[in-house]
């Protein structure tokens, strides 16, 4: 059977094309590296999702996409988003302001969910990216043209 969930249902609905490549996710096999490794993309391709936050009341959240094998640097995003200082969400915060478990989660499941998603400039040195499909065990492979479109990301020099 076909790996279906919201994300591929919204994509197909779309009618854009993506690639589903499943593993089998275990605390083992969390980390964006192993998981680029288990399907079979380098690691500057598989990008993950995190969750930045602006300790100034009322900020949005932000969802920052970087390549798997990169850390992010938190002084470097605040400049590129003209803040003046982000910090990561713990695992449970992010996993509560997004619904999804760590590992799972995905500016794709989260369109129109009130995020400022930002997208590592190094997504343009591929046409395609891998990301997570909105739960553990599954990445999009997808355009980053039809991304950038989907989830009104924003390009931002983070190296």
């Amino acid at each position: 059977m076909a790996f279906t969930n919201n994300v591929t249902r919204m994509l197909d609905g779309k009618r854009i094309a993506y690639t589903v490549h499943t593993y089998d996710y275990s605390d083992d096999l969390h980390s964006a590296t192993a998981v680029a490794d288990a399907i079979g993309f380098p690691q500057e391709q598989v990008f993950k999702t995190l969750v930045a936050l602006d300790p100034l009341p009322g900020q949005k959240p932000n969802l920052v996409v970087i390549p798997g094998n990169e850390t992010l640097d938190l002084k470097v995003l605040a400049k590129a988003i003209g803040a003046k200082k982000v910090q990561m969400a713990a695992r449970a915060e992010a996993e509560k302001l997004t619904g999804l478990l760590a590992g799972g989660i995905s500016p794709l499941a989260l369109i129109n969910r009130g995020f400022a998603i930002y997208l590592d400039s190094r997504a343009k040195n591929f046409p395609r990216i891998y990301i997570s499909a909105g739960e553990r065990g599954a990445q999009i492979g997808i355009d980053v043209e039809d991304l950038v479109k989907l989830t009104r990301a924003r390009f931002v020099v983070l190296n």
